[in-house]
């Protein structure tokens, strides 16, 4: 290939690709690189991309070939991709599936096309004490309790585990959709949905894995969907008693099933139905530091056909480890974004399942299944006295004041009255701010501390209309159903989490009758910290192709 001046990309040998955002092909160049590659940085021109193991791994996993990636990168580039990358592209996605798990009567067997390879990874001193015998043409005997410790193992020496092993079958559950909803309204699965299910369903290697959709694209749907597809027992875990109930809710609406065949396992009620509901808080908590979780009992006393992670990016680190050993029940993860700010998405990828599904947020967007978003930053300079403050404080005391500051409270006004008739979130990290916001304009907040029949009420009131306002703590994040907010302004954020970013944005790209217009204010003061962690919490919407406008607020 010789020089491409109209391409959009510059592919380099240290398998960063960089991406021209004015180009003509701008679009059409960072839908393909959603699939394989992961985004770094986007300053205003030039944005920056990586080619990952994971990143290439995850391609493999959900159908890409590393010919299609490799004649995407070629088409694309504007200048010749360097022989390095394309190779690294072939070794990488060639792992994936090298080492396969199969069946072999009460063992399990670890293949490998490469007996060398095998051979090798078997004298680590960590895989090693799982395998049965030294490995012999390529072939090893695995204890079936070692499989989700295995490969999570090999993940980590960067060889990714096929497993073909299958599952056990839960009890079965006579699962089917309803026609209507209770008012009457038909309602069927969107066409989305149903390939979604059928990527974790169908295949040699179905039955587990991620599905990725964004916030108001209906994920739920996907998770009900695999359950009637199924028909067995199922346990699924969300990030809050508001997602448990909602989730209830949705499955009752959407099949036969009754009222006492659905039920929230709490530590009140700690009671298994076929369709168990809880959170990953109670199944962590513990009387004391040195104590055993109490309730992890439910992944083994009923028998799961199938575990529904909810929210999957926010999967706690012993709930990774119960699911080493839960690796004979089919594991469905739902998320808007793959994204984990504590870098364990290989954890997922071995434990969980490989990304199966990935829709672009934009995509659906222009389908008419989520809302027109408009992106804006408006920055907010300190004060004088808040500036010498801040230079003269710890890092950790600048972010605090940064993000505190309290010139943002005018700026709010101005947006809301910008935004006089629109259902408006107020989105805040830092308690304080948030009921300061809110005693001044005389509306309602949700925190942690608001009881649970307290939310319910004001979550029913905004959706109902009766209160235009609502102002919510980080308890907002995830899995909160309000379709009537169209506008969100987030006056603080947690440092750079670009989850926490997604899952704000996703609160108001539920498309209403008449209203298929969002929009998402971040509040940043700058030339500080928060500018910082702004521009990193921002990384994940650019890559599905939200730009932020910039605003100025004197």
């Amino acid at each position: 290939m010789t020089y491409a001046p109209q391409n959009p990309l510059i592919v380099q040998s240290d398998h960063t690709v960089l991406l021209e955002v004015q180009s003509e092909r701008y679009g059409e160049a960072r839908d393909a690189l959603l699939g394989f590659a992961e985004l770094i940085k986007r300053p205003e021109y030039i944005h920056t991309w990586r080619l990952t193991d994971l990143s290439l791994w995850n391609a493999a996993a959900s159908g890409l070939g590393a010919e299609q990636v490799c004649t995407t990168l070629t088409s694309l580039a504007k200048y010749p991709v360097p022989d390095v990358v394309l190779q690294k592209v072939q070794d990488a996605m060639g792992r994936y599936g090298a080492l396969t798990l199969v069946r072999d009567g009460q063992w399990l067997l670890l293949e490998a096309e490469d007996a060398g390879v095998l051979t090798a990874l078997s004298r680590l001193k960590t895989i090693a004490p799982l395998l049965a015998e030294p490995p012999v043409d390529g072939r090893v005997r695995v204890g079936p309790q070692h499989r989700g410790e295995l490969k999570q193992l090999l993940l980590h020496a960067g060889h990714p585990v096929r497993d073909l092993c299958g599952y056990d079958d839960g009890d079965t559950l006579d699962l089917s959709f309803r026609d209507t909803l209770d008012d009457g309204t038909p309602w069927s699965l969107r066409d989305y949905q149903v390939d979604a299910i059928d990527a974790f369903s169908q295949g040699d290697d179905s039955g587990s894995g991620v599905i990725v959709l964004p916030c108001g694209a209906g994920k739920t749907m996907v998770g009900v969907g695999s359950m009637v597809r199924l028909g067995m027992r199922t346990l699924i875990l969300c990030s809050g008693h508001t997602a448990a109930r909602q989730w209830r809710r949705e499955v009752l609406a959407r099949t036969h099933l009754r009222e006492d065949q659905v039920g929230v396992y709490t530590g009140d009620n700690p009671q298994l139905y076929p369709v168990t509901l809880t959170t990953y808080q109670l199944l962590t908590w513990r009387r004391s530091a040195n104590a055993a979780p109490e309730h992890f009992r439910v992944f083994y006393e009923a028998n799961w056909g199938l575990v529904i992670y909810d929210e999957v990016h926010l999967l706690p680190a012993p709930i990774f480890r119960q699911s080493a050993y839960l690796q004979a029940r089919r594991r469905l993860g739902l998320t808007a974004t793959l994204v984990r700010e504590d870098g364990r998405e290989g954890d997922v990828f071995a434990l969980i399942g490989p990304k199966r599904f990935d829709l672009p947020w934009k995509a659906l967007e222009e389908q008419g299944w989520i809302a027109t978003a408009r992106c804006i930053e408006v920055r907010v300079p300190l004060s004088p006295e808040d500036r010498q403050r801040y230079l003269e404080a710890s890092a950790r005391t600048q972010s605090a004041i940064a993000a505190r500051n309290a010139r943002k409270i005018q700026a709010l006004d101005e947006i809301l009255t910008r935004h006089a008739d629109a259902q408006v979130l107020i989105l805040g990290t830092y308690v304080d701010q948030l009921e300061f916001a809110a005693r001044r304009l005389g509306v309602d907040v949700i925190t942690g501390k608001t009881p649970k029949t307290k939310r319910e009420e004001l979550y029913t009131a905004f959706r109902a209309g009766e209160t235009r306002i609502l102002a919510l703590s980080k308890v907002g994040n995830f899995a909160i159903d309000l379709p009537s907010a169209t506008v969100a302004i987030q006056i603080s954020g947690t440092f750079g989490s670009r989850q926490e970013e997604a899952q704000r944005l996703g609160r108001i790209l539920r498309p209403t009758p008449g209203t298929q217009q969002a929009t998402f204010y971040t509040l940043v003061s700058p030339d500080t910290r928060e500018q910082v962690f702004a521009e990193r919490r921002q990384l994940f919407l650019a890559e599905q192709g939200y730009p932020y406008e910039v605003e100025h607020h004197a």
